[in-house]
């Protein structure tokens, strides 16, 4: 057997080899989309957008949701999200931030796998409705906590902040989507 046979049939092998149904590869780049969601959120809480309103981020880790739900499928995009939450909240953070996070990113999640099977929005839309149902999401976690409905009217400021931040996002990951190939 020549080098190169050798070399091809260890690419093989190495690719093809399942753990639990998933692919060396699938297990390798849930990690480093986790890796990178995780960077993306340090470096996102570095600038301090939401100075002037509460709660108010750009949400730079949802590139990585978007790239991982439309390339890697929704198993891994929930691996990847609650991965992401779990450590950053637990180096970054505090339980709230996890509860509130996670609560979000449930609601976020199912949205956008909803839009995204309609298969009526593009990648922006996706990211635009899952942006607002993630601030959805953490708005119930806050009237739950605090027992205050009043809470709910923040939501018509997120829902348009939510909207703009899902908007860049979507554009961004519609980018890298196309360009991507795994």
């Amino acid at each position: 057997m020549s080098k190169n046979q050798n070399i091809e049939t260890t690419k093989n092998s190495i690719s093809s080899t399942k753990h639990s149904g998933k692919t060396n590869k699938e297990i390798a780049l849930t990690g480093v989309f986790i890796a990178l969601a995780m960077i993306l959120s340090y470096l996102e809480s570095l600038v301090p957008i939401g100075f002037a309103v509460p709660g108010i981020k750009l949400g730079l880790a949802n590139l990585v949701t978007i790239v991982s739900l439309y390339k890697l499928g929704i198993k891994n995009t929930i691996i990847i999200s609650v991965g992401r939450i779990i450590l950053s909240g637990i180096l970054f953070g505090n339980m709230m931030i996890i509860i509130y996070s996670l609560a979000g990113a449930f609601v976020s999640i199912l949205v956008m796998l909803l839009v995204m099977k309609t298969k009526i929005f593009s990648a922006t839309g996706v990211s635009i409705c899952g942006a607002i149902a993630h601030n959805f999401g953490q708005i119930i976690v806050a009237v739950i906590t605090l027992e205050n409905m009043n809470i709910m009217y923040y939501m018509i400021v997120l829902a348009i902040t939510g909207a703009i931040a899902g908007t860049l996002i979507g554009l961004l990951s519609g980018m890298i989507i196309r360009n991507i190939h795994m």
